[in-house]
C-alpha cells in the first residue's frame, strides 16, 4: 500500500510539470491495431496550452463540463442528473468531468469496472490538489482521444484541419468538440448534418463561459 500511494503520488507531482507523451489508451489502440493486422495509427504531439487556440479550452467545456472552472473534479450536479435518467430509463450519460476524464486518460484503462471507478475518484482527487485547473485542462487537450489515431489538440488540428493548434477558428474548436463522447465515431474533418447541429449548439454556450485563465492568446 505505500509502494502504491508513494509511486502514485511522485508520478503526479513529476506530471505537474511534464509532458505526457503517451497514454495507456494509446498503447491499448495500437495493440488492437496489430490484432487486427493493420498499421499502427498514432499521431500525437504535445504542445503547451498557450500553444492552442484560446477557444480550445472553452468549446471542450461547453460540450463536456460547463462547471469545470467552480468544481472540484466531481460534477454532483451531473452525477445527478445522470442517475435520474437511468432510473426513468431515458437516454444514458456519463457525469464523468475533464479532471475525471485526465485522470482516466493518463493513468487508468477504458473498460468500466468499480475498481476503475475507485481509482479514478483517487486520482481525480490528487490531480485537482497537485496539478489545479490549468495543467489539467493543457493535459487533457493534449492526451485525449480526438479520432483514429489522433490524440490531441495539435495532432487533430495538423491532420483534420491542416493548420497548427494556435490557427484553429472557434468554429474549428466546437467541431472538435463536437467529437469528444465517441471520438472514432465523429470525424471532425468530414462532419455529418448531426455534427454540424452539435458544433452550432457548442458555439452558443460557448458565448456563456469565460476564457480560461491564464490563456495568454
Amino acid at each position: 500500500m505505500l509502494l502504491f500511494f508513494g509511486s502514485t503520488i511522485l508520478s503526479i507531482i513529476i506530471l505537474r510539470w511534464c509532458p505526457v507523451y503517451v497514454t495507456p489508451l494509446m498503447i491499448i489502440r495500437c495493440a488492437q491495431q496489430m490484432g487486427r493486422g493493420e498499421k499502427i495509427r498514432l499521431r500525437h504531439r504535445w504542445v503547451p496550452l498557450d500553444s492552442m487556440s484560446m477557444y480550445m479550452p472553452v468549446a471542450v467545456m461547453a460540450s463536456e463540463d460547463q462547471r469545470f472552472l467552480s468544481h472540484h473534479g466531481f460534477d454532483f450536479v451531473e452525477i445527478g442528473n445522470a442517475i435520474r435518467e437511468r432510473q426513468t430509463g431515458k437516454r444514458k450519460r456519463g457525469g464523468s468531468t475533464i479532471s475525471q476524464q485526465t485522470a482516466k486518460n493518463v493513468f487508468l484503462w477504458p473498460r468500466q469496472s468499480w475498481l476503475r471507478k475507485g481509482l479514478e475518484a483517487y486520482f481525480t482527487a490528487l490531480i485537482e490538489v497537485v496539478w489545479g485547473k490549468r495543467r489539467i485542462m493543457e493535459v487533457y487537450l493534449n492526451s485525449i482521444e480526438m479520432g483514429d489515431g489522433i490524440y490531441g489538440t495539435e495532432a487533430v488540428a495538423q491532420v483534420n484541419f491542416h493548420r497548427p493548434a494556435s490557427e484553429l477558428t472557434r468554429a474549428n474548436c466546437a467541431l472538435i468538440a463536437a467529437t469528444l463522447p465517441a471520438p472514432l465515431r465523429y470525424d471532425s474533418e468530414h462532419p455529418s448534418p448531426y455534427m454540424l447541429r452539435r458544433q452550432t449548439a457548442i458555439m452558443t454556450q460557448m458565448k456563456h463561459i469565460d476564457l480560461f485563465p491564464g490563456n495568454k492568446q
